[in-house]
């Protein structure tokens, strides 16, 4: 892509994310404030309110980015909380909008008189006031299983050409941890005691491993130099990797004892016990203008097509393609499962793959739900897990 390009990509995409972030509030604004006509001093304070939390949102990646973790926090925690609660609050006006539009036209076709601006005023403070507090309901309780430590998943996968002498083999995938301002060292060091325990045979980190800049949160990310597996800790490059500058992360891990895979393969074992191990760049390297982005086609090149070979690739619609080159399995995360509910609706839109199992051409996908958070401290209905993937070989024909 020529700089060109990529600098209109970039400057449309911020102008049209700018605006989209612009109406929401405003449209929440509308809802929650004017609407109900709250007297003063609540209607200014609230408006105020929402047009600081939404400058927050802006603010929040420049800080993560350019300012250490503690003075950090103080930007990331209101926005990363507001962020969840924006959601939650939109989602519900945008569905009794929908339903009192409905209503309405009902009221309408049986001749009932439309409601007086008092009773209007009265209508909309209630229907404010429930869906505020069913956002910080939900809001609690999302936190509530986004802060608890991760989920230990197992999960047994068949694999037509597996090696029988690799039957059992076992990899620990972490993936969307999101060290930055709110996750740091402490749940790195959790992490690696809690995979570690699991002894794998080989460590899979399938991308977004952090946000912000490599020198401002080396401390943070230090614990996982005492990863360990028999055959390795390897790592991928996701999207807010290349945001965070992924050049520098690499050499960071790198100097941590992680192989970093960009757009190479490994040979993880020997004679009849052996696969490769594949590793892509995300792809929206290419778009932020650092040396990478994916290419599956270099990353296959010059193999052996009857060796089995794993995939580890940060967003899954690279299945679309890899199911059909050779890979047995892709390991995955992006999706985060959704992370908020019903927010996995609206991914499904996007990615086909959203969680779990899949299965195409003979090849499977397991796409993580993530390990840590990102943006809302918040899990609903999509539970942060550490992934214990255990390889089984067909059983023999006959």
């Amino acid at each position: 892509m020529s700089p060109r390009r990529r600098r209109v990509l970039i400057g449309l995409f911020l102008l049209l994310g700018s605006a989209f972030l612009v109406g929401i509030h405003v449209y929440l604004a509308r809802r929650l404030v004017l609407d109900p006509r709250l007297p003063e001093p609540w209607r200014s304070g609230g408006l105020a309110a929402i047009a600081l939390l939404g400058a927050s949102l802006v603010l929040q990646p420049v800080a993560e980015r350019r300012f250490r973790r503690p003075l950090a926090q103080l930007v990331a925690w209101p926005a990363s909380i507001w962020m969840g609660l924006a959601f939650l609050l939109l989602v519900q006006l945008l569905a009794t909008d929908a339903l009192l539009a409905l209503a309405g036209a009902a009221a309408q076709a049986a001749q009932a008189g439309p409601a007086g601006p008092g009773e209007a005023g009265v209508a909309a403070g209630i229907r404010a006031a429930a869906v505020a507090g069913v956002a910080l309901v939900a809001g609690a309780l999302g936190m509530r299983t986004a802060l608890r430590p991760p989920a230990h998943r197992r999960i047994e996968i068949e694999l037509a050409r597996w090696p029988r002498a690799l039957d059992g083999f076992r990899i620990a995938q972490i993936s969307d941890v999101h060290l930055g301002p709110i996750l740091g060292r402490t749940f790195a060091e959790h992490l690696v005691r809690r995979v570690d325990a699991l002894a794998p045979d080989l460590v899979a980190i399938t991308g977004d491993l952090v946000d912000g800049d490599a020198a401002l949160l080396a401390a943070e990310v230090a614990p996982l130099a005492s990863l360990r597996a028999r055959h390795g800790v390897f790592f991928v490059t996701g999207n807010h990797d290349h945001y965070s500058g992924a050049t520098a992360w690499c050499e960071a891990l790198a100097a941590l004892g992680i192989r970093v895979l960009r757009n190479q393969r490994v040979a993880i074992g020997t004679g009849a016990a052996a696969f490769d191990l594949v590793g892509v760049d995300d792809h929206r390297g290419d778009l932020v203008g650092q040396a990478g982005g994916e290419d599956l086609d270099r990353a296959l090149a010059g193999r052996d097509p009857a060796r089995p070979a794993v995939l580890l690739a940060h967003d899954p619609s690279t299945f679309k393609r890899a199911c059909s080159l050779g890979i047995d399995l892709q390991l995955s995360g992006h999706t985060h499962g959704g992370q908020i509910w019903p927010f996995a609706w609206l991914v499904r839109l996007a990615i086909p793959f959203v969680a779990g199992l899949y299965r195409r051409h003979g090849a499977v996908l397991y796409v993580s739900r993530g390990t840590g958070f990102w943006g809302p401290p918040m899990r609903l209905r999509a539970p942060a897990e550490i992934g214990e993937i255990v390889l089984r070989s067909a059983p023999a024909a006959g």
